[in-house]
């Protein structure tokens, strides 16, 4: 009797226990249940624009992209040389095949070289004449003074200075630390007539150019080609050779040129002077740092622009010449 008892207990208890879950589950909410989807068969269900990876379709790309490295220089690979007694210089670009460079960076035609350079402080060149060749140098560090003609001049950061040929000068370093610049060589065709005086630019008091055309896509304060802050520094009403022009080119943050391609004798240089940059070449990037500079290909099918994806302007000097003989 007793054994009979405690079992209807037992199970009195369970049926309610059974009761009470299945009262719970019904009362769970409606956003709670798991309700299955019909498969979506319609197109672009990824919500793409295409059906799929397939139906994607790009330019059959430019097996020469894969040599852009050829086109690119650093003067931390290249060996020092010393020119005008004590002037020490590290090339970054030199002569060579705007096409088929036979080393990395031996691609100019129109100019002779862009290099870094070096003069250690308190020192001074050997008075020297420039035979056959033009150059311009860009101060990045340090202070001194350059005398030409009867004409002395002052340098530091962001002064440029063009030295025609066959003008004798003295480039000398009064500070205690390098002085510090990029140097860019021209050669000067039969029967070029040189300047007679050395020209100085001081680039911080160089207004900025004044875009040709107006255009919806260039940002406030640009010169061009979206994003080109630009600053002229000589021409070739100054007298240059075979160098048109040589300008700076600021790019501010987050912003980039547009990518545009080169004509065929378009010899055009990018040298990074401040703030690390990317290189938008063809179809590669790559990481450009001060120091660096590139060419790209004038065939009118390689394209490049210069992205800035940091926080802090970067700097180029820039320069370009018809590498076409006539």
């Amino acid at each position: 009797m007793n054994g009979t008892h405690r079992m209807k207990r037992l199970c009195g208890k369970s049926l309610a226990c059974l009761a009470l879950s299945l009262f719970g589950i019904a009362s769970l909410p409606v956003a709670a249940q798991v309700v299955a989807k019909p498969p979506v068969t319609t197109p672009s269900a990824g919500g793409n624009s295409f059906d799929g990876p397939g139906d994607v379709r790009y330019p059959e790309r430019d097996s020469q992209d894969r040599r852009i490295d050829m086109f690119i220089g650093d003067w931390r690979d290249s060996m020092p040389r010393h020119v005008f007694g004590s002037l020490v210089l590290r090339d970054i670009l030199t002569r060579g095949d705007n096409f088929a460079p036979p080393q990395p960076g031996a691609l100019l035609e129109a100019a002779n070289y862009v290099a870094y350079g070096r003069l250690q402080p308190r020192d001074s060149t050997t008075p020297s004449r420039l035979e056959r060749e033009q150059m311009v140098y860009y101060i990045v560090g340090g202070t001194g003074e350059i005398a030409a003609g009867g004409k002395t001049a002052a340098l530091h950061k962001d002064t440029a200075v063009f030295v025609p040929a066959n003008l004798e000068f003295v480039m000398k370093n009064t500070s205690y630390e390098d002085l510090t610049m990029y140097v860019v060589s021209e050669p000067t065709p039969e029967g070029f007539v040189p300047g007679k005086e050395m020209l100085v630019t001081d680039e911080r008091q160089v207004p900025v150019r004044t875009p040709m055309a107006a255009s919806p896509y260039t940002i406030p304060g640009a010169s061009g080609h979206w994003a080109h802050i630009v600053r002229d520094l000589f021409s070739k009403t100054d007298g240059l050779a075979t160098i048109g022009d040589i300008i700076t080119v600021t790019i501010a943050p987050l912003t980039m040129g547009e990518p545009h391609p080169h004509n065929p004798g378009q010899e055009e240089i990018w040298t990074a002077i401040d703030g690390n940059s990317l290189a938008f070449i063809g179809s590669e990037l790559r990481v450009q740092r001060p120091g660096m500079a590139y060419m790209i290909r004038p065939d009118r099918n390689m394209t490049h622009s210069n992205i800035n994806s940091g926080d802090t302007p970067v700097k180029f000097l820039w320069f370009s010449g018809n590498s076409l003989k006539k």
